[in-house]
């Protein structure tokens, strides 16, 4: 058998036959030309307007070589006819208020019991005046998560909204993952929708869509029995949606999962946002393994490969045509030079500056906790690329094509005023620090 075709990049000749970035749709014809005839028809079907079905997809999901290089520039194309070159980045704070977590995910190594001698839990007021600084920072969301702590008021997370909006009224609260909301709802007795809605009146902007890992209950027994079934995610995640709350989409891969469980996955994402529309992005989030129980006791891979994060970037953008605009992807998890390439996978995103991050720094990711946006844009133009700042909801703040205006201060967001002498206001109260920690405290 004939060694696939190698096509050139913007990172030069690639090695193996695999493509790195599609510079231009001048590549796509001799791409499917190396690319075997069925993966030839399943991506002529794409460039059609045709939606693909799980057998189609399941080809994708497994192409090598040749098969993977028509894939990524396919999905390049695809990324530059729904979105453009532009590359967006968002200026945000990570804050994760607590570390104490009941639910003993596998595949977490953030997570602590009550009387772990590091366990921590953030005051409401202590949230807020980190949301504070960051607006000071120029940042324009504050991104919040935590652990599920036993003893946790049912109203706590209304009550850092509160201190927020008291705090910051203009700051988007991008928080609580369907696990946080699920447990918020337990704790008040409230009905879903109703929960839903006073927290939309109290500032809640959007809602992570993590806690997602992969949407099929047999895989969700394997990474964590405690948490959530996919149906309760689902209903969530559909009520926010049917309440005019934007949700993210998420996905963990490089585990126990398969390629088949990537392709249920995002299939069931498209038929969700066909049905409400609500979701503003899909985030492949690949699995960090070093500091976790799951690896370390041999139930999984060691996180996912550099053509593992082609493929599942690529395949996203393929199967997520026509509706979900937006693949992101994480550089916290996969590294500059990983989320370039995808970049020119058919992702747009670059995610957040976060300032801070937790919870992939405790399960062994080495990327570090802040990228400035400058880095950001000196990153996105090495590629060739736009670089544009973003909100939330991906309304864009500002387009940086000249690179030499590009250090020229970004304008403040509407309210900037609202953020001085917050940190006055707001002083620090200590964290709660609690007694040393007792394996299986729980």
């Amino acid at each position: 058998m004939n060694a696939p075709e190698k096509l050139e990049s913007n990172f030069g000749p690639s090695p193996d036959g695999i493509i790195d970035s599609a510079a231009n749709d001048e590549q796509i014809p001799p791409a499917l030309k190396v690319a075997p005839e069925i993966i030839r028809d399943i991506l002529e079907t794409t460039l059609e307007g045709g939606e693909l079905d799980f057998t189609q997809a399941m080809h994708l999901a497994t192409a090598e070589g040749a098969a993977l290089g028509a894939l990524i520039v396919v999905a390049d194309h695809l990324r530059r006819q729904t979105v453009g070159d532009a590359i967006t980045y968002v200026v945000n704070r990570n804050i994760n208020f607590t570390n104490v977590c009941f639910v003993g995910c596998s595949f977490c190594g953030f997570g602590r019991g009550p009387g772990a001698a590091d366990a921590y839990f953030l005051s409401a007021e202590d949230v807020a005046r980190k949301a504070a600084e960051a607006w000071e920072r120029g940042a324009t969301e504050v991104c919040i998560q935590g652990g599920l702590p036993r003893d946790l008021d049912g109203l706590f997370y209304r009550d850092i909204l509160r201190a927020i909006k008291r705090a910051v009224p203009a700051m988007h609260v991008h928080a609580f993952s369907p696990m946080e909301i699920s447990y918020g709802v337990d704790k008040t007795g409230m009905p879903l929708r109703d929960y839903l809605q006073m927290m939309k009146d109290e500032g809640l902007g959007s809602i992570p869509g993590t806690a997602a890992e992969i949407l099929d209950d047999r895989v969700r027994q394997e990474l964590s029995p405690n948490k959530l079934p996919v149906s309760r995610w689902v209903d969530i995640i559909s009520a926010a949606h049917e309440l005019g709350i934007p949700t993210t989409s998420t996905m963990m891969y490089g585990h126990v999962e398969e390629p088949a469980d990537w392709v249920r996955h995002i299939l069931l994402l498209r038929s969700m946002q066909k049905r409400t529309g609500g979701f503003t992005e899909f985030v492949p989030l690949g699995f960090i393994h070093e500091n976790t129980r799951l690896f370390k006791h041999g139930g999984a891979r060691a996180g996912a490969e550099r053509e593992e994060h082609l493929r599942v970037h690529a395949l996203s953008r393929v199967l997520l045509h026509g509706a979900i605009k937006n693949i992101q992807v994480s550089w916290v998890k996969l590294g500059f030079e990983t989320c370039l390439a995808c970049l020119n996978a058919g992702a747009n995103d670059f995610s957040g500056t976060l300032m801070e991050e937790k919870i992939s720094k405790a399960a062994g990711a080495t990327h570090g906790e802040y990228v400035a946006p400058a880095e950001f844009r000196r990153q996105i133009r090495s590629i060739g690329r736009v670089p544009a700042e973003r909100t939330t909801t991906y309304k864009i703040r500002r387009v940086f094509e000249d690179v030499a205006i590009d250090e020229q201060p970004v304008p403040p967001p509407a309210a900037a005023n609202a953020g001085a002498g917050l940190l006055q206001q707001f002083p620090l109260s200590s964290t709660k620090q609690v007694a040393p920690y007792v394996d299986g405290a729980y």
